[in-house]
């Protein structure tokens, strides 16, 4: 799972990203353009589940993996009704196309010596502006597919009409300044629409990076309402999950050790990190779920979709476990832990239940596959 942790410049994204990271890269201040090559910052996070603490507990085992997340740091987009080089957003652009999802970090704090590239903080018109350039972006490549495909219809080459037809519907739609993702399609349109990558179509979370002062204010849950409506009245796609945090705080208390944290947090009346909040989210966003395996050996969260069967979720673990799949041997996390941590007592139970191979599986499924190769 990939995600793009961008935005405007000066928004707080490298703060964010150190935040989830636990790294500690420079947090320069850009101008609205920038001439020198900035190379994307990648990181590997863990995404923290009890699930896993427990099972691990109860185990002992000499290896524990969770789920992870992978965030990518970049430089942020220019809007271009600020008079700001949108040349560079090509390259942003180029590496959303490759995410699974967007982390869009809006600035919503204010600070005299970082400059807003729209000139002063308003996260509302922010959220919309950045929407704004990824339709134009999306608009761009509508367009040239188009005037392609005219260049070789005049040759007498013949196109797909379908093909054809989409791009026109959605050119249509960028052109009323809206998002694909608020367009309905049917999945002949949809599997057409693949190859493209188109910016509006990719799950987008919203990020409030707000003053220290401001967590766990009534000014927030306001500004993130007004986001929230501003999307509902967009249009008929999915109204992304917005968050609020205060970057320069979770960077430093992701520097801090465990016990210090806690007791930060404490003081600030916060419950847990942001950014393991964010972390769910982002795995929420994508419609993702984790299954266990367990064992002295090992255990470990294994990441699936949502409603993928169980022959599918072997194939995670080893394709020779996929091509010989015989059954599954499940039990859910809850039905387990009630039984003692014990296997044996579950079984008694009849809590363990044997699954075949198009069993939906489910999210905290513990999962012992039975396979013959």
């Amino acid at each position: 799972m990939k995600l793009i942790i961008t935005g405007f410049s000066n928004s707080g994204k490298t703060t964010v990203f150190n935040a989830l990271t636990c790294l500690d890269l420079e947090t320069t201040t850009y101008p609205t353009s920038i001439s020198a090559e900035v190379e994307p910052h990648i990181g590997v996070v863990k995404i923290p589940d009890v699930r896993v603490d427990k099972l691990s507990s109860i185990y002992d085992p000499k290896k524990i993996a969770f789920a992870t997340v992978e965030y990518i740091d970049y430089i942020g987009i220019t809007s271009a009704a600020a008079g700001g080089d949108v040349s560079q957003n090509t390259k942003v652009f180029n590496l959303i196309k490759d995410a699974d999802a967007i982390v869009h970090v809006v600035r919503a704090f204010k600070d005299e010596s970082i400059m807003h590239p729209l000139g002063n903080v308003n996260p509302v018109r922010d959220v919309a502006s950045f929407e704004d350039e990824l339709i134009l972006g999306d608009l761009e490549l509508v367009e040239k597919r188009l005037e392609k495909i005219g260049e070789q219809e005049k040759k007498g080459k013949k196109q797909d009409e379908a093909d054809k037809q989409l791009l026109l519907k959605c050119k249509k739609s960028l052109e009323e300044e809206t998002s694909l993702r608020d367009i309905e399609f049917d999945d002949e349109e949809k599997r057409l629409m693949l190859p493209y990558q188109f910016l509006t179509t990719i799950p987008e979370i919203i990020v409030l990076n707000i003053n220290e002062r401001d967590i766990n204010s009534d000014k927030v849950k306001e500004l993130r309402s007004k986001i929230e409506k501003y999307f509902k009245e967009k249009g008929k796609g999915a109204v992304p999950p917005v968050l609020s945090l205060c970057g320069k705080i979770e960077m430093e208390i992701a520097q801090l050790p465990q016990d210090e944290a806690k007791e930060f947090l404490d003081d600030l009346g916060i419950e847990e990190p942001a950014m393991h909040k964010l972390c769910h989210v982002s795995y929420d966003a994508l419609g993702l779920i984790s299954f266990f395996t367990v064992g002295q050996d090992e255990v470990k969260a294994w990441t699936i979709k949502k409603g993928a069967i169980a022959r599918k979720a072997a194939g995670k673990i080893h394709s020779d476990i996929e091509r010989g799949f015989i059954r599954a041997e499940t039990v859910s996390f809850d039905d387990f832990i009630t039984s003692g941590g014990s296997m044996v007592t579950a079984k008694e139970k009849g809590l363990v239940k044997l699954e075949g191979k198009t069993y939906p599986v489910k999210d905290g499924d513990i999962i012992n596959f039975k396979f013959n190769v």
